[in-house]
């Protein structure tokens, strides 16, 4: 029991109405003005300071989304154009829900979703990394699916920057060390370094669920009597305030302004919740389920009754506490770690509570589904809360920020690469070679990878540094799933609407590699500030570019993440719009491998290479330059390209998309993966075949004579523009007429940056 004190001074819904010029702290939470003046229209009264907190948690960036919804509604009218056209027969749940489900076949399902934990990371690298992984985990389970994977696309700031140094490894650990104590494998993800991330630092967490038709479970309170329970861990005072405050502004030149604690995770709860809530499934007593993540109860309680057909009432002292001195607001805005809040018929209250103490979980009734429509919370009898759980959840405010192209854009994109000196001799294509393998962004990141556990659970048939993660799904028929998270900041600096297609293409182009049919995407849009006009510009290209993208390749938004206010002072992060796409394959023993198998392979180019640097880690490594316009989008090519890619399963030894870095760069790593070399003869211009970032190509080999022409009839079917590069050989990357580098000094040129500079 609270202290005589603590009640004495309890701010109830009575206190509210009779006291209306109480003054609130609703600056200091985040409110605007006009926002604190809806609230208490809404309510016909000054909000009670519980109240307060629910609103403000609620109403900010991260989970109200009032800068972004009004763009982010064309990914939910792509989805009803689709499903118009036939075309999203697969999509099984999405935009609205926890995560997005796509039939895959079988009577199987995947979940799959993508989300940033920016700020709290960089705030306290170890544990925003780690609870970011726990978050994305319980979006995924509670759609009632297994975690299958995990994936961690990063930002970080130079690599020679202090701070860096501070960040990466905090950050690297929290997530190797979280996904590591669940036993989930981490089968891909990026590494970017970049000026504009210093201070920055993008945290962004993918995760995988499996699950069969029949055990999709969604987020709502329906039928009235029906129990409220709150499992998992205690509520304690980490992470009050948490994300949705530290996301939801910019960082000043030391940090954020607002410094509300992080959560501490514990991974091994995280675990016991997991087949916790599994077997609850399994035994069919849950009617509702939700995670808690950003802003912990009031997000829970509001949107599970929102979504639901009554109401709900919530006895708040009922909930488990690690921390006795909490008040009910502090309760409300917790963001402590592994929690999940049930809806259960009251029979099957005993048999949930039950299951829940054979894991060792606590598990506590706090609640009940009532008949009329209000969120309605006591504090040791005395009424805290009596809302609109939609207005809370729901119908936070709108913002129609203004947005328009900035004049530099001009000056931007004027400046192209094409003034730039070329490499003049083969002596400088070689050294250019390798200067970009080893550069922060092109070379090997086993620094980082080797701290994942990539095999745990024995379903992992492709990770890291395979261009997409693959996972089998069902052991008896080898049906499985790939997945690829991809953004290159630069091109989306150049042009937001190309830059984010051209995630999406490569994305896109990695999961066929492998083999897998692209089905669908998940996306983090990771930007700065949305009261900057010129950052709005570039959000609302970016997803202009995405849903138009989607529309032509015929694959729904599942859903996704958007994080702000990702700036220091007044330097932005480059927009950022990480694009994960999940394809399936009917048989992951007939995956197509990155890596050159073996020598004696015939090795082709697939798709046209145009002279395209602007933009590129040749621009950027060699002359510090950014500027013109990115490499051209052709969606047409990229779906072509991927038909061909998946029908020639079995024809390719080998497959490896060129992105960053260009042929060159696909050429090292395609030799380094088994140690065979290769040799090459380029019939243009040497510096732009092996350099330009031309989007829709893929480096591949065959065995022999038969494969290679069947693959010429393949590419000619497709509309895939097909050539002849050269042979595996030799212990060399060879390029006939310019260079030779010997496998040894390439392999120690790339493997050396990050040891080195974190050592």
């Amino acid at each position: 029991m609270p202290e005589t004190s603590t009640l004495a001074h309890l701010d109830t819904v009575a206190n509210a109405a009779t006291d209306p010029g109480h003054e609130q702290p609703w600056a200091e939470l985040g409110l605007k003005a006009d926002e604190y003046a809806r609230i208490r229209e809404i309510l016909g009264r000054r909000p009670t300071s519980s109240e307060l907190a629910m609103y403000s948690v609620m109403w900010s960036e991260h989970c109200s989304y009032k800068s972004s919804k009004v763009h982010l509604k064309q990914f939910s009218e792509l989805a009803d154009q689709l499903a118009q056209e036939g075309r999203t027969g697969k999509l099984l749940a999405g935009i609205g829900e926890n995560a997005g489900v796509i039939d895959i076949g079988q009577g199987y399902a995947v979940t799959f979703k993508v989300e940033s934990h920016n700020h709290p990371s960089y705030v306290e690298p170890y544990q925003g990394a780690a609870t970011g992984v726990g978050g994305i985990v319980r979006d995924i389970l509670a759609m009632g699916a297994r975690p299958v994977a995990v994936m961690d696309p990063l930002r970080f700031g130079p690599l020679d920057a202090p701070d860096t140094h501070r960040v990466l490894p905090g950050i690297v650990a929290g997530v190797g060390g979280y996904g590591n104590c669940l036993g989930l494998p981490n089968i891909g993800g990026e590494a970017v370094f970049d000026e504009t991330y210093l201070g920055n630092p993008l945290v962004n967490a993918l995760c995988v669920g499996v699950l069969r038709h029949e055990d999709l479970h969604l987020a709502k309170a329906s039928g009235v009597g029906n129990q409220v329970i709150l499992y998992g861990a205690r509520t304690g005072g980490d992470g009050i305030g948490g994300v949705s405050v530290l996301a939801s502004e910019t960082f000043d030149s030391t940090g954020p302004a607002k410094r509300p604690s992080v959560q501490v995770g514990d991974p091994f709860m995280e675990k016991l919740l997991i087949e916790c809530t599994l077997e609850l499934f399994a035994a069919g007593i849950v009617a509702g389920i939700q995670d808690l993540g950003g802003a912990g109860l009031s997000c829970a309680t509001s949107e599970l009754a929102s979504a639901g057909d009554g109401g709900m009432h919530v006895e708040l002292d009922r909930v488990p506490l690690r921390d006795s001195s909490l008040a009910p607001e502090e309760i409300l805005m917790s963001e402590s770690q592994e929690r999940m809040m049930a809806v259960v018929e009251p029979d099957d209250v005993a048999a949930f509570l039950a299951i829940c103490e054979k894991w060792e979980v606590d598990a506590t009734v706090i609640g009940e589904v009532t008949d009329g429509d209000r969120l309605q919370i006591d504090w040791h009898g005395e009424r805290v809360v009596d809302v609109p759980p939609r207005s809370v959840a729901h119908d936070g405010p709108t913002y129609q920020r203004p947005f328009a192209r900035p004049d530099s854009q001009d000056v931007l994109q004027a400046d192209g690469a094409e003034t730039l000196p070329p490499p003049s001799s083969a002596d400088e294509l070689r050294d250019t070679l390798l200067r970009l393998v080893a550069s922060p962004n092109l070379c090997d990141k086993s620094w980082i990878t080797d701290q994942y556990d990539r095999y745990v659970q024995g379903n992992t048939v492709l990770a890291q540094p395979s261009d997409s993660g693959m996972i089998r799904v069902d052991d008896d028929t080898n049906l499985g799933v790939a997945v690829s998270t991809d953004c290159n900041g630069r091109f989306a600096l150049l042009d937001p609407y190309a830059g984010a297609q051209l995630a999406l293409a490569e994305s896109y182009r990695n999961v066929s590699t492998g083999g897998a049919t692209p089905l669908a995407i998940s996306d983090c849009l990771n930007f700065g500030s949305p009261e900057d006009p010129a950052v709005m510009w570039q959000f609302a290209e970016a997803c202009r570019g995405l849903k138009d993208a989607c529309l032509e390749l015929g694959i729904p938004v599942t859903g996704g993440n958007v994080s702000l206010y990702n700036q220091t002072g007044e330097t932005a992060i480059l927009p950022t719009p990480v694009v994960a796409v999940l394809g399936v394959i009917e048989d992951v023993t007939r995956r197509t491998p990155t890596g050159f198998p073996a020598a004696g392979q015939q090795v082709l180019l697939l798709g046209e290479t145009r002279e395209e640097l602007s933009g590129s880690e040749w621009a950027h490594v060699v002359h510090g330059h950014l500027g013109g316009t990115p490499p051209r989008v052709d969606l047409a090519a990229e779906r072509g390209l991927s038909e061909l890619l998946v029908e020639a399963t079995g024809v390719l030894s080998s497959a490896h998309d060129l992105s960053d870095g260009g042929l060159a760069q696909a050429l090292a790593e395609s030799c380094l993966r088994n140690g065979v070399g290769v040799r090459v003869e380029l019939a243009g211009d040497p510096f732009v075949e092996l350099f330009s970032e031309s989007a829709g190509r893929v480096l591949v080999t065959v065995d022999g004579p038969d494969d290679e022409e069947r693959l010429f009839d393949l590419a000619a079917e497709h509309g895939v523009p097909i050539t002849s590069l050269g042979q595996t050989r030799g212990d060399s990357l060879s390029v006939t007429g310019l260079f030779d580098v010997p496998l040894e000094e390439l392999r120690t040129a790339w493997t050396v940056t990050l040891p080195a500079a974190l050592a």
